[in-house]
């Protein structure tokens, strides 16, 4: 199993040779970078690249780490216990599967992306320590083991919103998903966009490098940010001509695809003011 670049996603040389070294190593493979940078895309194009089904674990500040494995339904077993329901008998049936039992007992391989992890309490990662290096679990309820059938593929994301700790560290593949230098841009633009005028390209990518160079922006916009960018100017047909930059703000056209906060407008409006008094 090599993953590499499809279709429609463009992997770096260093990005292939995470994902392939996790594999052969059968760690989980934790990946930051910045927000839109396709790391939750990266566990759907391995997926498809691999030809294994994907389950997602999407992580929110609630998440707790049990919810992975299994959660138990005391409410309900109760309240069925009280209309007399037959089903009480049996706890297995108040027992939800979470997504990691899901991929430990799945027929066949999966990729199992646990989406934003950084976002759940800081014990979380800690809490699945031994589930994700042993591949198994005890189910109190059942006096039961779930091991699993198939080893996981197992895709971690971060946007570094909390430090993880040193323990989980050490049981994880890491990759840090650099923002695309201009060709491999290229590359990806073509990608979504093939047969993109080269002008409007060019001049495109030009401002927009230059908009997450300039110094103060409180957020950098990011490759899904381009994107959508470039298919609004393909939408609306404009031309190289058609972006050159009013010089009262400097803000690039359709600039609300690309600046994502009032703070950054104002900077671009407040650099233009001192260019034109400085002239």
């Amino acid at each position: 199993m090599k993953f590499g670049s499809t279709s429609s996603y463009i992997a770096s040389d260093d990005l292939a040779v995470a994902v392939n070294a996790a594999i052969t190593l059968q760690r989980p493979l934790l990946v930051k970078g910045e927000p839109g940078t396709g790391k939750t895309e990266l566990a759907r194009q391995v997926a498809e690249s691999l030809g294994l089904p994907m389950m997602e674990w999407n992580i929110k500040s609630t998440t707790k780490a049990q919810q992975g494995l299994y959660e138990y339904d005391a409410v309900s077993r109760l309240r069925d216990s009280q209309l007399g329901d037959e089903r009480v008998h049996d706890v297995r049936n108040y027992i939800r599967k979470g997504k990691l039992w899901q991929a430990f007992e799945a027929d066949t391989r999966v990729v199992l992306l646990i989406d934003e992890i950084d976002k759940a309490d800081i014990e979380f990662p800690n809490d699945l320590l031994q589930e994700l290096d042993r591949m198994e679990f005890h189910v109190y309820e059942t006096s039961e083991t779930v091991r699993a059938r198939h080893r996981p593929i197992v895709i971690i994301t971060s946007n570094n919103e909390k430090e993880l700790p040193d323990a989980f560290l050490r049981r994880c593949f890491f990759h840090f998903i650099r923002f695309p230098d201009a060709d491999t841009l290229r590359a990806i633009v073509d990608v979504h966009f093939p047969g993109i005028r080269e002008s409007l390209l060019t001049t495109a990518l030009t401002q927009f490098y230059e908009i997450r160079e300039t110094p103060g922006l409180k957020k950098k916009p990011s490759t899904s940010e381009v994107l959508d960018w470039l298919k609004l100017l393909l939408a609306e047909n404009l031309t190289a001509e058609d972006l050159k930059r009013d010089a009262r703000s400097l803000l690039p056209r359709l600039h609300g695809a690309l600046l994502k906060n009032e703070q950054d407008v104002h900077l671009f409006e407040r650099l233009a003011f001192a260019s034109r008094g400085r002239v």
